[in-house]
């Protein structure tokens, strides 16, 4: 999988994108530090550990960088920066039953609109699936030679034990 890069300067506004669901029930909003075990439980459950562990570290950076959705006081999806590698963006993920909405396009905006503001001139998307997606949203160009990426030696399967 490759990166992208994408010039933060030129992002499209959020602001409609946040009115919008809000209006349909959703809050888009910044994650708080007593939310912490929640947000992260709500991450290992409905995509990975890997991704549990990059939530859980967006956590102790100041502002917190991690973005969630909110609906009916339950979160349906969440977005991080600076969880991997400074200046990266990611993970990102929307429960199953909520895609289709433009969650994560808000929550992706949200994020890289407050990269921007921390002084981030661009930022990185790594590993991406959908190429096409982040073109289009928000204008990101691949990033030639990027793969495999940071992740290459990442560690797999069960941890064995001490001996």
């Amino acid at each position: 999988m490759t990166d992208m890069l994408v010039k933060l300067y030129r992002l499209p506004p959020v602001v409609n994108e946040i009115e919008a669901l809000a209006a349909q029930g959703v809050t888009i909003r910044r994650a708080l530090v007593p939310e912490k075990h929640h947000v992260v439980t709500w991450v290992r459950e409905n995509f990975s550990a890997f991704w549990e562990s990059e939530a859980d570290v967006s956590f102790s950076r100041m502002p917190v960088s991690c973005f969630i959705a909110v609906e009916d006081k339950q979160p349906i999806g969440f977005g991080c920066y600076d969880t991997t590698s400074r200046g990266f963006f990611g993970p990102t993920g929307v429960s199953e039953t909520a895609r289709g909405r433009g969650i994560g396009k808000a929550i992706m905006l949200a994020c890289m609109h407050d990269m921007l503001a921390q002084g981030y001139i661009y930022a990185i998307i790594g590993a991406v699936g959908p190429i096409e997606y982040y073109q289009k949203t928000v204008g990101a160009v691949v990033i030639d030679d990027s793969t495999p990426s940071v992740l290459a030696g990442l560690l797999r399967g069960k941890p064995k034990p001490a001996e």
